[in-house]
């Protein structure tokens, strides 16, 4: 499988349309990180009119708390976080103009259903790589919510950072995909 490369922030609207659950991208430029506790401060900023801390449009955020960065290393192990736990705040930064989130595990319906109005992408990071994934980060810095620790907001600058996308703005998902697959294999 050929890899699809990404750059972030997406500024192409085209490039989430090109994107199908399966596809593997490389993802290089500017990320960020933020996890439930970073997500519920963000939602509540803007239901209260203020400014998000970071600029959502085209962003995409990586459901990750990093360890602690080792002499000579930019982050420490940066796997990605279960992504249910942001489900009760991705619709609202997809419709504020988030494009993509990078995380583990499924989503459900609402975050699946904003996915497809308002044209995002989830990607899926392989869980137990953090210490590969942390090689793809070229640098880090806390930009936001610093008293949250390994939860802060961090702005990465990552380089063929690999992912899978999951749910795509067509309604497919890879993980029903992969079971549906397995079920037809092996006749369940």
């Amino acid at each position: 499988m050929e890899p699809i490369k990404i750059q972030a922030p997406i500024t192409d609207e085209k490039i989430i349309e090109n994107l199908k659950a399966g596809d593997f991208v490389l993802i290089s430029g500017t990320i960020y990180t933020a996890r439930d506790a970073a997500h519920k401060r963000i939602v509540e900023a803007v239901e209260r009119g203020e400014k998000p801390p970071i600029e959502i449009e085209g962003q995409i955020i990586y459901y990750a708390g990093p360890a602690p960065a080792k002499p000579g290393m930019p982050i420490g192990s940066v796997g990605p976080t279960t992504s249910y736990r942001m489900d009760p705040y991705a619709p609202k930064l997809l419709e504020i103009g988030l494009k993509g989130m990078i995380g583990k595990g499924k989503r459900n319906q609402e975050v699946k259903d904003a996915i497809k109005k308002f044209k995002g992408i989830y990607f899926g990071a392989i869980g137990g790589a953090a210490a590969y994934l942390a090689r793809c980060i070229k640098s880090a810095e806390i930009v936001a919510y610093e008293d949250l620790g390994p939860e802060a907001i961090r702005r990465l600058v990552v380089e063929d950072f690999p992912a899978f996308v999951v749910n795509d703005i067509y309604g497919n998902d890879l993980y029903e995909m992969g079971r549906k697959q397995y079920q037809e294999l092996f006749e369940f």
